[in-house]
């Protein structure tokens, strides 16, 4: 296998198939002795569930929800 010059690597289908790596699937590499393991990122993990824990709590609360409400409905 090659790297391609965007950072890609084609997984062989058959271990794909055997690891249940199927399309869309979270992945994460984690370095190990003598270089790095491919992973199925867990559930905790996923993108979303990072992003919501790293913004969580940084509203500054001057809005109602109300307010809030109007202005993603565009009303005055």
């Amino acid at each position: 296998m090659k790297i391609t010059t965007k950072g890609q690597v084609t997984i062989p289908q058959e271990l794909r198939e055997q690891y249940g790596f199927l399309a869309h699937t979270e992945v994460e590499f984690k370095p190990g002795r003598g270089g790095l393991r491919l992973v199925k990122t867990t559930r905790a993990g996923r993108r979303g569930q990072r992003l919501i824990r790293r913004m969580a709590g940084r509203g500054d609360g001057t809005l109602t929800t109300d307010q809030i409400m109007q202005l993603t409905r565009g009303e005055s």
